[in-house]
């Protein structure tokens, strides 16, 4: 059984573990608040720039490379979005998971399946299971910025373009709420437009969708694909930061109230052992002051 000064010591060390569960559960909330209401903002643009784009592609005056559909898909490009830290509960192992077994689901299915990783913890989760990447993106949460989705945007294009890809798909957390994160595997390239402002506003039976454009469809649809495209690269790794902090402070509350729990725990247990040495103490010098009679 443990002495009295290791269960003190096993407490200060407790209480100091709370302590820095603690602060990161509050850095965490602070930046939680940050990143969604980045999210907010980004949403409705988001949102009106695909509707603009359907609403020029139901025309059918106008088509993109970008938007057409494979005839057969062969090679598959997954970028999985991954943190660089871990102490955010199942937030990487979940990806992670989801990712692998896709990879095995599909891999006698298709030529081939390759890996773009953005974040250190997806990288050197797939590293250590012998797969290989065609290049890893690490300080997401630090560097993240439009630009670097731009430049990850930009890439990805001219790869699909250039016939090296047949479909581009992201993995990645989507966020909920703080406490709720869902793995999500979109499609981003080939680009699909549904939803048009058509249908949103409801247009009365045999509304014509005829319509003039200037500057010709063709250069408006090639610019706004593009920032459409842009945008949901830089979207999904916002989805992802929100979702990485949401996670992290719900794993550090955990923690610091099973560090309570254990305080708890540990402090009953020294009571216990400290009443049994008082009064094993006592019962000794009664013995005593009786043997002297």
């Amino acid at each position: 059984m443990a002495s009295l000064k290791d269960i003190r010591a096993r407490i200060e060390s407790t209480k100091n573990t709370q302590q820095i569960t603690k602060a990161m559960k509050l850095v965490s909330a602070a930046k939680l608040r940050k990143a969604q209401n980045n999210i907010t903002n980004m949403r409705p643009y988001a949102l009106t720039l695909r509707k603009v784009i359907a609403d020029i592609a139901v025309t059918k005056k106008v088509t993109h490379p970008l938007m057409e559909q494979k005839a057969e898909v062969r090679k598959v490009l997954l970028v999985v979005i991954t943190s660089d830290r871990g102490l955010a509960g199942a937030f990487n192992s979940n990806i992670n998971k989801f990712a692998e077994a896709y990879y095995k689901e599909n891999a006698g299915k298709l030529e081939s399946i390759e890996f773009l990783f953005i974040g250190r913890k997806g990288a050197d989760y797939f590293v250590k299971k012998g797969y290989k990447a065609i290049d890893a993106i690490t300080r997401l949460d630090k560097d993240i910025s439009y630009d670097l989705a731009s430049h990850v945007a930009d890439r990805l294009m001219k790869q699909y373009l250039s016939g090296e890809y047949d479909e581009i798909r992201v993995i990645y957390n989507e966020f909920k709420s703080a406490i709720a994160q869902e793995v999500v595997c979109e499609t981003i390239l080939p680009i699909d437009i549904q939803k048009t402002s058509f249908e949103s506003t409801g247009p009365a039976p045999g509304f014509s969708v005829d319509m003039i454009f200037e500057p010709a469809p063709e250069q408006i649809i090639a610019q706004l694909l593009v920032k459409h495209f842009d945008l949901q690269v830089y979207r999904a790794m916002s989805e992802s930061i929100a979702a990485e902090h949401g996670a992290r402070m719900t794993a550090m509350e955990n923690a610091t109230n099973n560090a309570k729990e254990m305080i708890n725990s540990y402090t009953l247990t020294y009571n216990k052992l400290r009443q049994e040495k008082i009064t094993t103490e006592l019962t000794e010098i009664v013995s005593g002051a009786e043997a002297l009679k």
